[in-house]
């Protein structure tokens, strides 16, 4: 397709072309898929693993972004992860999330690519590879599901709630904090679920499959389009203060309206008791 003005595009324009570097990415992993287990695992960090894969699913994502957006800017831990912008287009993607389960077979890993402009969520898509799921989202347009809207559950009732969240792996010194959260969540809770992608997980909520989800660590790749997805099904997204959320916070609450205040609620009052013992 031929490339557009970044003055001239809408965010139904923004929320194609997305789809379509979503779905490169998403093939490129479906091929590698066979080879697996021959991959080389490098490493980022402790517990934190990169591959071929996610460097030749960037690469594809780029390469539909240059040709249909030339000149925005692309931020992505893989890509340019100091280059938030406030202004002009930027491409938030993460190509492969969910890198860990993907090396191992398991089946919960994603591609996630938000387009902002001028610092505004326009347009985002979560895909889940394993299961040809595909999660978009516009702004003002609803959330979607394959193509049919999405809302975030109805449940009221803590006690009957699914809930996601993720461990703060990458910075271990968080984990006491964490564990005073989930030791409360899961008194409180018909169950946790911790699947290893953010992006799917916020993806949950939307379509309801979770309740509420929060995590103490994340990158604005990690969240920007389930972010957006969220919101636009219906539901809320809020830092652990219970602020409006910005890409560059680390910690997130998200959920339905009634769940949402609960969790956070929850998560402030173990913070607290941990500054009592302490």
């Amino acid at each position: 397709m031929q490339a557009i003005s970044q003055t001239d595009i809408d965010d139904s324009e923004l929320l194609d072309i997305a789809l379509e570097a979503a779905r490169g990415g998403a093939q490129v992993i479906r091929d590698a898929t066979a080879q697996r287990e021959k991959l080389v695992w490098e490493s980022k960090g402790q517990f934190d693993f990169v591959s071929e894969v996610d460097k030749a699913s960037e690469r594809e994502i780029v390469g539909v972004i240059t040709r249909r957006l030339p000149g925005a800017t692309v931020l992505g831990e893989e890509l340019s992860p100091t280059a938030i912008a406030s202004r002009g287009v930027v491409v938030i993607a993460d190509p492969l999330d969910g890198t860990t389960n993907f090396l191992h077979g398991y089946p919960e890993y994603s591609v996630s690519i938000a387009i902002a402009r001028n610092g505004v969520l326009c347009a985002g898509v979560v895909l889940n590879v394993a299961r040809d799921e595909e999660f978009t989202a516009r702004r003002g347009g609803g959330a979607f599901l394959n193509g049919k809207a999405i809302r975030v559950s109805s449940l009221r009732e803590p006690g009957k709630s699914l809930i996601g969240t993720g461990f703060p792996f990458k910075t271990l010194e968080k984990l006491p904090q964490y564990m005073e959260q989930f030791s409360l969540v899961t008194r409180g809770t018909a169950g946790i679920r911790r699947a290893g992608s953010a992006a799917l997980d916020l993806s949950n909520v939307a379509c309801g499959r979770f309740d509420a989800f929060w995590e103490l660590v994340l990158a604005p790749w990690d969240v920007a389009a389930g972010l957006l997805m969220v919101q636009e099904a219906g539901g809320i997204v809020t830092d652990l203060e219970g602020n409006p959320p910005v890409l560059t916070a680390e910690s997130f609450v998200a959920g339905n309206p009634a769940m949402h205040a609960w969790l956070l609620q929850t998560v402030k009052r173990a913070n607290m008791s941990k500054g009592k013992t302490e």
